[in-house]
């Protein structure tokens, strides 16, 4: 199974990973499973950090880089096919990096891994 991790995923199974849910936890663990992390999330999370909204106990190359060596994390990157897909998106989120990872999701046929229940009304498999 390949799947994409919403931003939110990706940080708690860092640092507080009792916050996933059982399902996620045994989905993402597996080394069977192809796991993504948007090239959009690192975005996210630097602007984040930036603007001390999030915290994240060591830098956010080492944490990335601790999630491709130890959990075969690989990066997505954006792709034009990607932002392109933006323009056939209900507009059902607004968040412009949620809207990203979900038009990656679709054109690279990925299940997407998020708690946002606000994500089913896309044409996704969300998992949580």
């Amino acid at each position: 199974m390949r799947v994409l991790l919403d931003t939110h995923i990706l940080i708690w199974w860092a640092t507080s990973s009792e916050r996933l849910s059982q399902k996620v936890l045994d989905l993402i663990e597996n080394p069977h499973h192809q796991i993504l992390l948007s090239m959009a999330s690192v975005w996210e999370m630097q602007i984040k950090c930036q603007a001390g909204k999030l915290r994240l106990g060591k830098p956010l190359s080492e944490l990335v880089a601790h999630q491709q060596s130890r959990n075969a994390l690989q990066i997505l990157p954006i792709d034009l096919s990607h932002l392109y897909a933006l323009q056939n998106l209900p507009n059902i989120h607004r968040d412009p990096f949620d809207r990203l990872m979900i038009a990656q999701a679709i054109v690279e046929n990925l299940s997407f891994v998020s708690i946002d229940s606000l994500l089913d009304g896309y044409p996704i498999e969300r998992i949580w």
